[in-house]
């Protein structure tokens, strides 16, 4: 089994990005998580997974209005999912760097 953490930044503001929506999907779609990252863009909560498959997804679009930004109608980005693999033991860490116009994720520690 393994722990999984997530720390969503974003890089238009300089700033972490607080009360982004999230979800943590099975590879069948079986939402495992439903949760809100707090004031430092963590989201606490996470389950331990097992080897496998998932989709980290990510409302950017509703964080960026909410934080008073303009959107073009539909947004670029709406919502970013994450496809990862846990392949054994130990921690996964996941973030998310984001504008309204791009992102980057890696396997952090």
């Amino acid at each position: 089994m393994s722990s999984l953490s997530t720390h969503v930044l974003d890089t238009t503001h300089g700033r972490p990005a607080a009360a982004v929506s999230l979800t943590l999907r099975s590879v069948d779609g079986v939402v495992l998580f439903a949760g809100m990252t707090d004031t430092d863009g963590r989201c606490p909560g996470l389950p331990v997974l097992a080897q496998g498959r998932y989709t980290l997804t990510f409302a950017v679009a509703d964080y960026f209005l909410k934080a008073g930004m303009v959107l073009p109608e539909p947004p670029f980005l709406d919502e970013v999912g994450i496809d990862f693999g846990v392949s054994g033991e130990g921690h996964y860490h996941v973030p998310l760097l984001v504008s309204p116009y791009g992102y980057s994720t890696y396997r952090g520690s």
